[in-house]
C-alpha cells in the first residue's frame, strides 16, 4: 500500500469499525498498524525469517525476500534475514510512530498472524479563523464550520500559551500565515476517533 492510499471512515457511521485486520507479513513501509491501542505509521520494518527443516522452503523465502535500504527524510526501512534452528516461521519486527503524538512504538508479530490496521482519513479545510486559545475555525465542503480542533502543540513543552512557545513548527506556520493575511488550507488526519492538523497549503493572499 503506498503512502497516498488511505482508507476512509465516515465519523457519522457510528457502527463503522475503527480498524481492519491485515496479515503482518503484508504490511509495508509507510503502512499503518495499531500498536498498544495506538494508530501508528511504519517507517521501519525488519522481517526476520527463521529457517525451517526443508532447504527448499528456505530458498523459496530467500527468493521472495527483497532488501530495502532507503532514506526519505527520517524514514529508513531494512528487511534482513536470520537463521536460528531447524523449525520456526517468519516474524515481522515493526518500529512505528504514533501518527498523533510522534512516540515510537515497537512490536514483533509472526508474519502469518493478523494485525489491526487503523482506517486513516485526510481531509482538507479552508482556515477561517484562529482564536486566542488556539482553536481553529475551518470551512467544510457543505459550507458549515468545524470549530473543535486546536493548533498542534508540543507536549514536551510545559507552557500552554498559544501565542508562542509550545506550538509545533507546523502550528507556527499556520499562525504566522494567517496573521499575514494568507488564504490557507489545512489538512486534518483522523483515525480511531482522534483528529489532528497534519499539513498546510498556502493558496495565496486573501
Amino acid at each position: 500500500m503506498s503512502d497516498e492510499e488511505h482508507h476512509f471512515e465516515s465519523k457519522a457511521d457510528a457502527g463503522a469499525s475503527k480498524t481492519y485486520p491485515q496479515q503482518a507479513g503484508t504490511i509495508r513501509k509507510n503502512g499503518y498498524i495499531v500498536i498498544k491501542g495506538r494508530p501508528c505509521k511504519v517507517p521501519s520494518l525488519t522481517a526476520s525469517y527463521i529457517s525451517v527443516s526443508s532447504i527448499d522452503v528456505v530458498l523459496l523465502i530467500l527468493q521472495r525476500l527483497v532488501v530495502y535500504r532507503g532514506v526519505e527524510g527520517m524514514r529508513v526501512v531494512e528487511v534482513s534475514t536470520s537463521k536460528t534452528g531447524k523449525h520456526g516461521h517468519a516474524k515481522c519486527h515493526f518500529v512505528a510512530i504514533d501518527i498523533f503524538n510522534g512516540k515510537k512504538l515497537e512490536d514483533i508479530v509472526p508474519s502469518s498472524h493478523n494485525c489491526d490496521v487503523p482506517h486513516v482519513n485526510r481531509t482538507d479545510y479552508q482556515l477561517i479563523d484562529i482564536s486566542e486559545d488556539g482553536f481553529v475555525s475551518l470551512l467544510t465542503e457543505n459550507g458549515n464550520t468545524k470549530d473543535d480542533l486546536k493548533l498542534p502543540t508540543d507536549d514536551n513543552l510545559l507552557t500552554q500559551d498559544y501565542s508562542c512557545a509550545n506550538l509545533t513548527p507546523l502550528a507556527m506556520q499556520i499562525k504566522d500565515g494567517f496573521a499575514e493575511g494568507k488564504d490557507l488550507v489545512v489538512s486534518v488526519m483522523s483515525a480511531m476517533g482522534e483528529e489532528q492538523i497534519c499539513g498546510l497549503k498556502d493558496i495565496g493572499p486573501k
